[in-house]
């Protein structure tokens, strides 16, 4: 029975009520990796009486490799138990948790950072929020960002009103950028371009050549480099990782980053923007002012952990990352060697960084899979298994399995890929090539 006069009131008279939902956030939360791995949950069979596998590098690991170092844990600690973090912080972060972080990156920078040119963030994650918002205020602008990537830069520009556009990463040349590419999808409204390096999810570092270039292509089309570094921690190959910031003087760097990765403490979530501008740009355009106001419109990082953080960023001992980049050398090797038994996938090139092998899908092996969004959902229905289809990083008919984690799971992960490809490879069929239909018994004509 209708009360308070509501008579005429009802869920499906849309004269009625005059709100409704954002449909800005919906359009951007559909291309989060977020969204799509977790959705992928629906998909798994909770009576298969298998564990659900989800490998993401940073979540709590049985192996003492993939776990936090003691001192960073003390540091947490002793912050929170100091009581003089218990307040808010100011939006560009506490000065200690600033000048640490202009430290830490300090040691290869030939134009030094002060602690002003820092800011603070809830992890790289906000960080990236933060910057694309500073840029939109041009409803004509475009940012240039790499197929394949990290789908958290599309979602917040899509979320911003900046517009996308992409340039390639060559498989053929150790994942380089395509120059010539990025420059003709530039135009008078390019505002800045996104480098990943080391690189999510290519696992390739840029060497100091190809970053010069980079550079000096950025100069000469008048744009800033917003350069991601959350992985400079992670790299175990020969190539040395090189800061963006060694460029500053050729182009204005904004460079991002986070101890997520680094210290596997993704859940911490305390990252940092800091701006490399030796000649004054990112002042005089008044990106500077843009970025702290933004800073003023968001919640603050925990005060907690930027207490913690210069004790984190001094203190941790190199033992504990030799110790971390050693478990992914060899579950680098253990994985290239799994694959061999998993002919639909391949490897063009081992990972030197990051903890993630990107591997290319051949469709062509199966008879009932059309592409990589299918070969992933299916995975999951049957092996209760959660890869990250390609297409959502930007490129079709390819996978990112993440191995970062304790050997016996990885172990696990192979022998439930190995399991999925057994039942539904093509081989084990009837094939047709060339009017023939081609079986283990023989050639028959069709």
């Amino acid at each position: 029975m209708a009360r308070n006069g509501d008579e005429n009131c009802n869920a499906s008279d849309s004269n009625v009520w005059r709100f409704k939902g954002n449909g800005a956030t919906s359009d951007a939360a559909a291309v989060t990796l977020r969204k799509l791995a977790f959705g992928m949950f629906k998909n798994c069979s909770l009576n298969s009486g298998k564990t659900v596998l989800f490998p993401t590098p940073g979540e709590p690991s049985a192996s003492p490799s993939f776990r936090t170092c003691p001192e960073a844990e003390e540091a947490v600690a002793a912050a929170a138990r100091s009581g003089m973090a218990n307040s808010y912080a100011p939006s560009p972060g506490i000065l200690k948790a600033r000048r640490a972080v202009a430290d830490y990156l300090n040691g290869e920078l030939p134009a030094k950072l002060r602690a002003e040119d820092v800011y603070i963030t809830g992890g790289c994650n906000q960080a990236i929020e933060i910057v694309i918002d500073s840029l939109s205020g041009n409803p004509s602008a475009n940012i240039l960002l790499p197929r394949p990537g990290y789908p958290h830069y599309d979602a917040r520009a899509v979320y911003s009103g900046l517009e996308i556009r992409k340039y390639d990463l060559l498989p053929t040349r150790d994942w380089e950028i395509d120059l010539e590419g990025l420059e003709a999808a530039a135009d008078e409204n390019t505002v800045a371009m996104v480098l990943i390096n080391p690189n999510n999810p290519c696992g390739n570092v840029y060497t100091f050549d190809h970053l010069t270039k980079v550079a000096e292509m950025a100069r000469k089309l008048g744009i800033m480099v917003i350069s991601d570094e959350v992985y400079d921690r992670v790299v175990y190959g020969d190539k040395p990782f090189i800061p963006m910031g060694k460029f500053a003087s050729i182009a204005p760097i904004i460079m991002l980053g986070s101890i997520s990765k680094g210290w596997v403490v993704p859940g911490w979530r305390v990252g940092w923007i800091a701006m490399n501008d030796p000649n004054g740009i990112f002042r005089s355009t008044g990106v500077v002012q843009a970025i702290e106001d933004c800073l003023d419109l968001v919640a603050q990082p925990s005060y907690i952990l930027q207490e913690a953080l210069p004790d984190i960023l001094e203190k941790t001992p190199k033992e504990f990352f030799a110790k971390k980049l050693k478990a992914m050398r060899r579950n680098v090797e253990l994985s290239c060697e799994r694959l061999k038994d998993i002919p639909c996938l391949f490897c063009p090139k081992k990972p030197e960084s990051c903890s993630y092998l990107w591997v290319k899908l051949d469709t062509s092996m199966f008879d009932n899979i059309k592409n990589d969004f299918d070969f992933c959902t299916k995975l999951v229905s049957e092996e209760s298994l959660v890869l990250i289809p390609g297409v959502a990083l930007g490129a079709e008919n390819w996978v990112r399995i993440s191995i970062g984690t304790d050997e016996s799971v990885l172990e696990e992960i192979f022998d439930r890929l190995k399991s999925f490809y057994g039942r539904h490879a093509l081989s084990k069929k009837a094939i047709k090539f060339n009017g023939h239909s081609i079986t283990q018994k023989g050639v028959s004509v069709i």
